[in-house]
């Protein structure tokens, strides 16, 4: 797998940039359209930053209705966060459904149950904490959802480089929303967001990767 660092500024304007279609439809078809940030391919799966990101200060709704202080729960436990939602057609549930076969392969439970998963949603207005926990639990119970003010997420986005818009209609009358499509890995020893994983990263890439994250170690 091909590895590469870069500076933490260099990957925010990245992020912000080159926007395009994460799923398509036909015409018949009711299905919502994602719209989101693309990787370049030229990055590969993971990225190493050499200037780590905070870990951002949310505040959120878990998916059994309760506040989620998104630092003090995950404080000395390997995380890895993502910002999508749970109608898009195909990047998001790919990229979950990739980690959680990839840490049942390739993690002991002990490590298992140390992993923090985070997935918070870009569309609040339907992602409710019922929705979320529903869609969640076809993949990994132990995955975190979260959901609240979009405000609130797109801040927290933004403040790790990640591209997120408002769910919209589209010129068809389709709902899109617009968000980036990395999994940002933080460290259990710093608390740091160092590592970006993008939407090219496969099964067997988290297979490699996950249990040199859990660690805190470089992929």
């Amino acid at each position: 797998m091909r590895k590469k660092t870069f500076a933490a500024a260099a990957l925010l304007a990245a992020a912000t940039l080159a926007l395009s279609a994460c799923g398509s439809q036909d015409a018949t078809s009711q299905s919502p359209v994602s719209a989101v940030s693309q990787d370049s391919g030229r990055l590969g799966p993971a990225t190493v930053l050499d200037q780590p990101w905070d870990k951002p200060g949310l505040v959120l709704t878990d998916t059994h209705g309760k506040k989620y202080d998104l630092r003090k729960e995950t404080q000395g436990h390997p995380t890895l966060l993502y910002f999508g939602y749970t109608h898009c057609p195909d990047i998001c549930p790919t990229t979950m459904s990739n980690i959680a076969v990839a840490a049942q392969k390739s993690l002991t439970p002990a490590q298992r149950d140390d992993l923090r998963v985070v997935f918070v949603t870009t569309d609040p207005g339907r992602d409710t904490p019922a929705a979320l926990g529903s869609w969640l639990k076809g993949i990994d119970p132990r995955f975190i959802g979260l959901t609240g003010d979009f405000k609130t997420v797109q801040a927290a986005a933004r403040s790790v480089g990640i591209s997120v818009e408002a769910t919209k209609k589209d010129k068809n009358g389709k709902l899109v929303s617009v968000h980036g499509t990395q999994v940002i890995a933080f460290s259990p020893k710093t608390g740091g967001g160092y590592v970006l994983m993008s939407d090219s990263a496969t099964v067997d890439d988290y297979i490699k990767d996950l249990p040199k994250l859990v660690r805190g170690a470089k992929p």
